[in-house]
């Protein structure tokens, strides 16, 4: 692990830049950023470009990427509130009933953590553990592990630490290669087998994995999801930045569905 804390941030929002379309010092400025959304060869592969409305903070500000017909409705609503304010309610509803002659709603709210280099180390179970390659995932693509695998980008799971109990895999930490410089780590541990330390386990082995492969290993969970940032934090990572994204209503009645 030869990268700083600094260095893994600073990585981080060069990503960010490149998914928002704007410049990395414009999530260090003090003042409120909107951009113009436009699509990347270089973003992260999940993410549907261009955003329609989409915010990100680091702490300082909010640099929001939108559509041009937005820029000036979300330029208003990020100018209000202080950044972390943007991104709560009651606050929200305003940007809510904004959108919603735009046929837009906000859909995803999630937290991003990076490993602090100081104090991650690999952590122990009582279980056999293993590194797994590519071609070890093959039989894995089932319900169970959807958070650590992805069937439909299974060409980006290329890294991965399995727990395995009598030969049989019980917990799996998988990484996607989703952009150039930065490896999305999730985790799976079946129902049996957890509050046993398993997941934390399994997720600081395989960020240090990431890191000594000289790439960023990062987190992502709902703000919501209290299980998962708790794994975050125990496995040595923490918070970076926090994002919020509008989708189409009819996307989101999908996902309801």
């Amino acid at each position: 692990m030869t990268m700083t804390n600094e260095q893994l941030l600073n990585i981080a929002m060069q990503q960010s830049a490149i998914d928002s379309n704007c410049y990395k010092e414009d999530f260090q400025d003090n003042k409120n950023k909107v951009v113009i959304s436009q699509k990347s060869l270089g973003a992260r592969h999940y993410l549907e470009l261009p955003f329609s409305c989409d915010l990100t903070s680091y702490g300082n500000n909010v640099v929001a990427s939108v559509s041009q017909p937005l820029a000036d409705t979300v330029s208003a609503y990020i100018n209000k509130f202080p950044a972390h304010s943007c991104f709560e309610t009651p606050y929200l509803h305003l940007l809510m009933e904004a959108l919603k002659p735009f046929n837009l709603n906000i859909c995803f709210m999630a937290e991003y953590f990076l490993p602090d280099v100081e104090i991650i180390k690999p952590l122990s179970c009582d279980y056999e553990i293993k590194v797994m390659e590519a071609e070890d995932f093959k039989e894995y693509y089932l319900p169970e592990w959807e958070n650590a695998l992805c069937e439909k980008r299974m060409h980006l799971d290329i890294l991965g630490v399995g727990a395995f109990h009598n030969g049989k895999l019980i917990g799996l930490a998988g990484c996607s290669a989703d952009c150039e410089t930065m490896w999305q780590i999730g985790i799976d541990v079946l129902p049996e087998y957890r509050r046993q330390g398993i997941a934390s386990c399994l997720t600081s082995r395989l960020a240090i994995e990431i890191l000594e492969r000289g790439k960023v290993p990062f987190y992502c969970c709902a703000w919501s999801n209290m299980k998962s940032a708790r794994n975050a934090i125990k496995s040595g990572l923490r918070p970076a930045w926090v994002q919020v994204t509008a989708k189409s209503v009819d996307f989101i009645e999908q996902v309801n569905r």
